[in-house]
Order: C-alpha cells, then structure tokens, then sequence
C-alpha cells in the first residue's frame, strides 16, 4: 500500500514533465490519464487532465467536472474553467489546501455530488490524493458502503497520512 502513495507521488512528478516537455506521453484512452480511478459506471476520478485529456472525457460521456485542487497547483491547467466551458463541460471548482482539508471543503463536496444527479462526472485534484480521500468519506459516511471495499480503491491512489486520515475518519 505504501508503494502505491510513492507511485502516486512519482506519477505528480511525471505529470509536470508532461505539462513543460514535448516529452510528456500522449494519451489517447482515459486509462491513460494520471492515477485515472474508476468509482463506478457514473464517477471516475484522476489527477490533473491535460486539455487532450478533457476531450477523451467529453467525447466518454462525462456531463461534469468537480476539481479539488487549487489553481496554483504546479500541474494545473492555466483557465480549466474556460476549456471546460468550451467543450460543454459543467465545472465546479472547490480548492482544498492539501495541508488542511476542512469539513465544509467536504459538504461543498456532497452538495456538488448531490446536484448532479444520474450525469456521469469526473473528479480530480492535482493528484487524485485529495480526491480519493474524499471519495472514500463520501463511499462510507453518504453511501454507507461497506469500509474494506472503499479503503481498498483509496489504497490504490495513497494511504492517507498525516491531517488526512483524521479527516477521513471525521464524522460529517
């Protein structure tokens, strides 16, 4: 479990070498997007897309993007909100400080989740630690799904460290 929060943290790295290097791996399947995480039928989540990235998940059928990360994330994309826009993305932005994550991030979070309805979404932060963690919040304290089986798709992005794992285990 450890390794998958080093791979995560390796796959940031790389994130930034696809952003400011004609290097950076081209993708063409959403499988192929950052720490891309598959909820279920209707939510999938990642790091941060690349504007190639957004397209693949407009033309899969996502109706809507929420994003966790701030602006100044080092892999975030100038004006998402904009490109987003012009693909007939619906967006909503709620910037979670890496280092305090708070309870009212997280209702902003439900609330968002709440007004989509049955339209598919894609969720995503710079890395899809902050997502996957709040994923797993919503899973076990929303959906009352069972632990072992979210903690086990949280596994596969970190293991929630430091202000992160009394957070997820808060009530809401």
């Amino acid at each position: 479990m450890f390794l998958n929060t080093v791979k995560t943290m390796a796959g940031y790295c790389n994130s930034l070498v696809r952003k400011y290097s004609p290097l950076g791996k081209k993708t063409g399947q959403l499988e192929d997007i950052y720490n891309y995480l598959p909820v279920n039928d209707k939510v999938s989540t990642s790091g941060q897309p690349t504007e190639e990235e957004f397209k693949l998940i407009k033309q899969a059928g996502f109706a809507y993007v929420i994003n966790l990360a701030p602006h100044n994330a080092e892999n975030s994309l100038k004006n998402e909100a904009g490109v987003l826009a012009d693909l007939g993305l619906h967006y909503c932005h709620i910037p979670v400080n890496f280092f305090k994550p708070s309870l009212e991030n997280f209702k902003e979070f439900k609330r968002a989740l709440g007004e989509i309805g049955e339209a598919k979404v894609w969720v995503h932060c710079a890395a899809n630690m902050r997502v996957s963690a709040f994923m797993y919040k919503y899973r076990t304290q929303c959906l009352n799904e069972k632990e072992a089986i979210a903690k086990e798709r949280l596994h596969k992005i970190w293991v929630p460290i430091g202000v992160w794992k009394p957070f997820i285990d808060s009530a809401i």
